[in-house]
């Protein structure tokens, strides 16, 4: 495994994060693919055993109990000083005006839950999961600069949305010397390559370390296209996802296909390898559920891509209308 400083800051995380979405109670929230505890525990350890540092969840995810079986595990196997803790906040998780969005009160609420739920005193990068319109900037940005300031959280981050959100949200908390975003999760793989043409280059700019999420395209780049999966067909927000050029896309999914049959190799091995050798990204979160999954994602890691395979990768893209936020 290898590690970097996410973007400018001074956190270190491993090169690939795991993605816990794939951990939860099948019975709450509305994935029923999800991993329960018993079977998320082995996924973890090899994780850890691997390498990995770095964990990604958020409080949405089945219902908060993608935190709690995150959470457990990591209890049970490491140290909490060991690994880095990531979650999120925005999503609706209870009614009433405390219960979703980016307003002070939901943010100190919201925040109390998921390290309840973590059982943790302290949460290493805490993301917005989406930007939120309905309050003012500077009334997030303060109250994420409280929760620093308390000690609860101690890196900021934010998830999918247009730059011009990003910079403002970046300037907003320079003006007022409050803390910035360290990090931005946003969607980006071969068959979804818009955030670079805004998003990216401000990200290295700004020195903002990027962890890309869906970086397989939801499981497209790593079987034939018209393959499917119980999770494909069971995930709402990602069957909304990958349904616009789909001839070009298809011509990308032949390339990684043409790319891992050469190199003897695994296509999802050769999709993250390609996210790996852009240099705005930092990590991609790979979700798994088997553990050939994660075993793909770390050998990713030493997998060297040529230019001429970079570029067969990259000739089959179309433009795409943003999509995820």
């Amino acid at each position: 495994m290898e590690y970097v400083r996410l973007g400018g800051s001074g956190l270190e995380v491993s090169r690939v994060v795991l993605g816990c979405m794939s951990f939860g109670d099948p019975a709450r929230g509305n994935h029923v693919w999800t991993l329960g505890l018993d079977e998320a525990r082995p996924l973890v350890k090899q994780a850890l055993d691997a390498g990995i540092t770095t964990f990604d969840t958020a409080n949405v995810y089945s219902d908060g109990s993608s935190e709690e079986i995150t959470g457990q595990a990591l209890d049970e196997l490491v140290k909490r000083d060991e690994v880095v803790i990531a979650t999120k906040v925005h999503g609706r998780m209870g009614p009433g005006p405390k219960g979703s969005g980016l307003s002070r009160a939901a943010i100190m609420t919201q925040v109390e839950e998921s390290l309840r739920r973590l059982g943790t005193d302290y949460i290493d990068l805490y993301q917005i999961h989406r930007y939120d319109p309905r309050v003012p900037i500077e009334e997030t940005m303060e109250a994420l600069h409280d929760l620093v300031r308390a000690g609860k959280v101690r890196y900021l981050g934010a998830s999918s949305m247009w730059t011009w959100q990003f910079a403002q949200a970046q300037y907003v908390a320079d003006l007022n010397g409050w803390t910035r975003f360290v990090a931005m999760q946003d969607q980006y793989n071969l068959i979804m390559r818009e955030e670079e043409r805004e998003m990216l280059p401000f990200c290295l700019d700004q020195g903002v370390g990027t962890l890309p999420w869906s970086p397989l395209a939801r499981g497209r780049l790593t079987r034939d296209w018209d393959d499917t999966t119980t999770r494909a067909e069971n995930d709402d927000f990602g069957s909304s996802l990958y349904r616009q050029a789909q001839d070009a896309d298809r011509r990308v999914v032949d390339a990684v296909k043409a790319v891992a049959e050469a190199r003897g190799t695994a296509r999802a091995q050769v999709a993250l390898a390609w996210l790996l050798h852009q240099p705005a990204v930092s990590a991609p979160i790979v979700g798994v559920t088997k553990d050939h999954h994660l075993a793909d994602a770390v050998a990713a890691v030493n997998l060297h891509l040529s230019a001429d395979e970079l570029a067969q990768l990259e000739e089959h893209y179309l433009p795409h209308t943003p999509e995820g936020f």
